[in-house]
C-alpha cells in the first residue's frame, strides 16, 4: 500500500532522483531536483500535510523568496549528506521539510518565544522517531536537512528585520531555474546511457 502508484526507478532517474547510478555519475543537479519527486501518493501526502504546516508559518517570518531559498538549500544538505554516507537513491521533500522545522526553531530562539521552540522540538523528534520505525525512511537525508536548515536560518534576515533583497529574490529564481534544467538534463542523460545500452 505505501508504494500505490509509486514511479519505477527509471522513471525517477530521467526526472532527477539523486544518490545510487545519477551521483555516481556525477549528477550534481540531482541534489536539487530530487525534492520535487516522489515515491507514491502517501509520499505526497504526508511531505504535503508537512509543508502545508511549516511553510506559511516559515513565509510569514523569513519572507516568500527566503523561504523557498532555505527549502532548497536544506534539500540540497541533505541529499548531499546521503549521498556521500549511504549512497542510496532517494526522493522526497522531507529533508526540506525538516530544514524548514529548523530554521523555525532558529526564529523561535531568537525572538525568545520557547513555547513555539519547544512545540517545533517536539514535532522534530516525533518525525525522527518515525523515520527510524518506518521502512525506507532516509534519516541521514532528514539531518542533513536539519543541519541545513539550521545554518540557513541563523544567515537569512527576518521579515520584521527588513525586506527580501533582490539579491535573495534572484537567488530564488536561480534555483527554479536550476531546477528546471536539471530535471532536463536528467532526461537526457538517462535517455542516452539507454540507448548506449546493447
Amino acid at each position: 500500500m505505501l508504494s500505490f502508484l509509486s514511479p519505477g526507478n527509471r522513471a525517477l532517474y530521467q526526472l532527477g532522483m539523486t544518490g545510487g547510478a545519477a551521483w555516481n555519475l556525477g549528477w550534481w543537479w540531482t541534489l536539487l531536483t530530487a525534492n520535487y519527486l516522489h515515491g507514491g501518493l502517501l509520499h505526497i501526502f504526508f511531505n504535503m500535510m508537512w509543508v502545508r504546516n511549516l511553510a506559511p508559518a516559515a513565509t510569514e517570518v523569513y519572507g516568500p523568496a527566503r523561504t523557498f531559498v532555505l527549502f532548497n538549500i536544506s534539500g540540497a544538505a541533505g541529499f548531499y549528506l546521503s549521498n556521500v554516507t549511504s549512497g542510496a537513491p532517494t526522493i522526497g521533500a522531507s529533508a526540506g521539510i525538516f530544514g524548514l522545522l529548523a530554521a523555525l526553531i532558529v526564529y523561535g530562539r531568537r525572538r525568545g518565544n520557547s513555547m513555539m521552540s519547544a512545540q517545533l522540538w517536539q514535532w522534530a523528534l516525533i518525525l525522527g522517531f518515525f523515520g527510524f520505525i518506518m521502512p525506507g525512511v532516509n534519516n541521514w537525508a532528514h539531518g542533513g536537512g536539519f543541519a541545513g536548515g539550521w545554518i540557513a536560518g541563523q544567515l537569512m534576515g527576518l521579515t520584521d528585520e527588513h525586506r527580501e533583497s533582490t539579491g535573495i529574490i534572484v537567488t530564488a529564481l536561480l534555483l527554479i531555474g536550476l531546477t528546471a534544467v536539471g530535471i532536463a538534463l536528467s532526461f537526457v542523460r538517462v535517455t542516452g546511457v539507454l540507448l548506449n545500452q546493447p
